[in-house]
């Protein structure tokens, strides 16, 4: 078994080539809920639909979110009666967030529903989210505390980060089943994807005892680094590392993870940051244009593990 943490775009990439090369009953996705929030009454995950759509083949392949077979007319429409848009729902995304909210009204957790909803899109692994309990990520900025999809969406990013809190992750439940496969003697290694390490992958380490278990875990625990010769491939993870004082490095991301690591993959342009990282090191090409890089990226973290497995 191998267990991925996971948040949006970038995970999922990663997610989806571990998905090709692994049986589907070998991966456990892990996926961050600090995006989640409500809009027009309506729950939106995020984070677990960009998972869930990239492994079921939906989603839209441009900009890795939303479905690849979207319609508009409910954005049109709303638009037109004056209602919210800075935050789009396409018409058959649309649907997913309307049976969510149904069911989660009806006393279902969400990961119950997720697994149901992704069963219903063809998709054999496993996708959980980190909680059934709402934990949720808000950022000190010059404005003041704003909620993460103001701060992503609505603002585009453009206010200066100052700090960032995971409200409810403090008395927040790890997923059982996360925390059963951590401790699991099956277990061949934990992946955490090349997400945001702020934004992505820290709500999840926020819970209590997620770190601790990670830390314990007999199995190698191997990071996919997000940045690439200072720029992030994807999102703001290099400019929120500079606005709260961090080099935006590969390096400075595993030193965010220092004590969990047992290896690190890193892109072949920051070879000169080797020395700096206190974990097994990975070269490789770490850009995921197609579905072979993906692929090729996923074979290359398993074979990382693998090497660990042997070492430990």
């Amino acid at each position: 078994m191998i267990i991925a943490l996971s948040g949006g775009v970038g995970g999922a990439k990663l997610a989806l080539g571990l998905s090709r090369v692994l049986p589907p009953e070998e991966l456990l996705v892990v996926v961050n809920t600090g995006d989640d929030f409500e809009h027009l009454g309506l729950s939106i995950s995020p984070d677990i639909d960009t998972v869930a759509y990239t492994l079921a083949g939906l989603a839209n392949r441009e900009v890795g979110w939303g479905r690849h077979d979207e319609t508009w007319s409910f954005m049109e429409t709303i638009e037109g009666l004056g209602g919210e848009t800075w935050f789009r729902l396409g018409d058959r995304d649309l649907a997913l967030h309307v049976e969510r909210t149904r069911r989660l009204r009806r006393g279902e957790s969400l990961s119950a529903v997720t697994e149901d909803l992704c069963r219903r899109m063809g998709i054999l692994q496993r996708i959980v989210p980190m909680s059934d309990d709402p934990v949720r990520t808000r950022l000190l900025t010059e404005e003041g505390w704003i909620d993460f999809q103001d701060y992503f969406v609505r603002r585009r990013c453009e206010p200066v980060v100052k700090e960032l809190r995971f409200h409810g992750a403090e008395t927040a439940q790890p997923h059982p089943t996360f925390m059963a496969a951590l401790a699991d003697p099956a277990l061949q290694g934990v992946v955490i994807c090349p997400s945001n390490p702020f934004i992505s992958v820290e709500p999840i380490l926020a819970i209590p005892g997620v770190r601790d278990a990670l830390v314990a875990c007999k199995a190698p625990v191997i990071a996919v680094s997000p940045i690439i010769a200072g720029r992030a491939v994807k999102g703001p993870t290099a400019k929120m590392m500079t606005e709260l004082g961090l080099d935006p490095s590969a390096g400075t991301v595993a030193h965010r993870y220092a004590d969990l690591l047992d290896g690190y993959v890193i892109d072949n342009a920051d070879m000169a940051e080797v020395v700096s990282i206190d974990a097994r090191v990975t070269l490789a090409q770490t850009l995921m244009t197609t579905m072979e890089d993906r692929e090729t990226l996923a074979r290359t973290v398993l074979d990382a593990a693998a090497v660990l497995r042997r070492r430990k």
